[in-house]
């Protein structure tokens, strides 16, 4: 018994055609969008220490230790009431606030400060690693 069929040999790529097509659409109507969201950070300029300690600036600044602890004028503050005691500082220091982070610290520990001076009225916020 032989077979007279003729092979396939043709490839249908109207469909890939038309998937690929939609996701560039798609994408096209999202990536817009994505430039929206994010934190609008400034990097402070990297200036010696005696020269913003010479400064009469109204800054409140938060130390995050390596081992995720938290001190406000090298008073150590508990993270449950990390937010009541920035909110409390706030009217003292109207130039905002500075974060000074150890190297080892976790992100979350500076994240957790961030969202708690948001939530206290705190607009300028500027992070420097110890």
């Amino acid at each position: 018994m032989s077979r007279n069929r003729d092979t396939f040999n043709e490839i249908n790529i109207t469909p890939l055609t038309d998937i690929f097509l939609v996701l560039l659409i798609i994408m096209m109507v999202i990536a817009p969008m994505l430039d929206q969201q994010g934190l609008n950070l400034t990097v402070p300029e990297n200036v010696a220490e005696e020269q913003v300690k010479n400064q009469e600036s109204k800054i409140m600044t938060i130390m995050v230790s390596a081992d995720d602890r938290f001190y406000l004028d090298g008073e150590e503050i508990p993270s449950e009431n990390l937010e009541s005691s920035i909110k409390a500082q706030a009217k003292d220091y109207p130039d905002g606030l500075l974060i000074r982070t150890d190297s080892d610290s976790s992100h979350g520990a500076m994240v957790k400060v961030m969202d708690s001076a948001r939530n206290s009225g705190i607009t300028s916020i500027s992070v420097d690693e110890v």
